[in-house]
């Protein structure tokens, strides 16, 4: 048997309990090909809070309350919870980490700003890489990551969960077995957020409201999955034609009791309104905001997606006349033991530990993971196109985003960066 693939995070942030959550419900479920042998954080605190449970700093409590769908509303997690048997060591630096020969991958969930020269160090360093998604601030820092894993041989993936949702799992398995025939149209309107609307700091981290640290707002942060979701079940996406705004200039942190204790600029969107046009010629209408007053609008199943035979919405398919197929049901009765190996592993459904779960095969495998690099820069190219269509006023195509001939909203974040 294989050695374990030693795993050195880096990042030790409110994102983290989510990862710790996906790494220990693999060892539950008797994955043993892998250990966590480093936490690198600034604050030396920060990761001994993740360590052992019984030492360090008291858990930051989470900054969401929407365990349903939120991985911020993770609960706090220690790597002795699964991993008794080996604690991993602490560092302050990263370079000193990669040095150390105490790592074989990295994996990056410290903030979007340095996603690209963190990233770069790891791979240069002969390290393996998932970073969290977006992939990187812009898409050519993205292309850079990419282009150095492919060169070196290494195996970069990006985490991004929307691809390990049960519902995208299940309806892309239908979608390829043709219950919907060809796609038509989907929608995926959400205006508002319970938690975080009309104007408080989106998890309490005030650089996601500043286009030189977060890349985009909304249009980023979000947009990157609802890309990755609409590749995944609807084809790839032609073009983008968007509108985007600044609706609440001024975000705010509240505690408990909704005292205002910190009020910070906000200049990166916090509203989009799309209109992607597809490859195969569907057509559809997504948004996501972070602003709102009153209460949240959107569809309660997420995306929708509408083809020739039927409508997917959630885990259901409907066809017309009313009849209503669970695919859950569906696909306990057809999918054979393959199938449901490669989508569900052990009947994980965490998306988090499916994640790593890709990642970490492909590493045993020397290939390139399911959500892989390209993947990632492929999403993100598809969301700038909110910001370069909103920035034009004309309809982007995504390939000229991704090539780098559209860059006129990217270019002076670029020129921040020195890319």
């Amino acid at each position: 048997m294989a050695a374990p693939i030693r795993i050195g995070i880096v990042g030790c942030g409110r994102i983290l309990p989510a990862h710790l959550r996906g790494y220990r419900l693999l060892r539950e479920a008797g994955y043993d090909d892998f250990r966590i042998t480093a936490l690198v954080a600034r604050k030396r605190d920060d990761a001994v809070m993740f360590r052992k449970r019984g030492e360090g700093p008291t858990p930051r409590p989470p900054v969401s309350r929407d365990e349903s769908g939120d991985a911020l509303a993770a609960p706090h997690c220690y790597v002795s919870d699964f991993q008794s048997e080996l604690l991993p060591d602490v560092y302050t630096d990263v370079a000193e980490m990669l040095s150390s020969g105490n790592v074989d991958a990295v994996d990056l969930t410290a903030s979007l700003p340095v996603h690209h020269s963190i990233g770069l160090a790891c791979l240069a360093a002969g390290k393996h890489l998932m970073v969290e998604k977006p992939i990187a601030i812009t898409v050519k820092a993205g292309a850079q990551l990419v282009e150095a894993a492919e060169a070196a041989g290494l195996t970069l993936s990006v985490m991004e969960n929307a691809r390990f949702r049960e519902a995208a799992r299940l309806g892309h398995w239908a979608i390829e077995r043709g219950e919907l025939g060809n796609v038509q149209m989907v929608a995926a309107i959400s205006l508002g957020t319970g938690e975080w609307s009309p104007d408080r700091v989106v998890a309490d981290t005030p650089w996601r409201h500043n286009m030189l640290e977060a890349g985009g707002g909304a249009s980023v942060d979000i947009g990157v999955h609802l890309a990755h979701q609409l590749r995944y079940l609807a084809g790839e996406i032609r073009s983008m034609t968007a509108i985007a705004r600044v609706f609440e200039p001024v975000r705010e942190l509240r505690d408990a009791d909704g005292n205002v204790f910190g009020q910070f600029p906000a200049d990166a969107d916090d509203a989009f309104f799309a209109l992607p046009e597809f490859e195969n010629g569907a057509a559809g209408t997504i948004s996501f905001t972070w602003a709102g007053h009153g209460e949240p609008t959107g569809l309660p199943e997420g995306a929708v997606i509408y083809g020739e035979r039927g409508c997917l919405k959630g885990t259901m398919l409907i066809r017309d006349g009313g009849e209503r197929i669970d695919l859950r049901e569906r696909f306990n009765a057809e999918a054979g033991p393959a199938t449901r190996d490669a989508l569900f592993p052990h009947g994980l459904t965490d998306t988090f530990a499916l994640a790593y779960r890709d990642w970490i095969d492909a590493i045993a495998a020397g290939r390139q993971s399911e959500m892989n690099g390209r993947e990632g820069l492929h999403d993100l190219a598809t969301a700038f196109a909110i910001m370069e269509s909103a920035t034009t006023r004309t309809s982007i195509a995504v390939a000229d985003v991704l090539s780098g001939k559209v860059d006129s909203y990217q270019r002076a974040i670029n020129a921040h960066y020195g890319l």
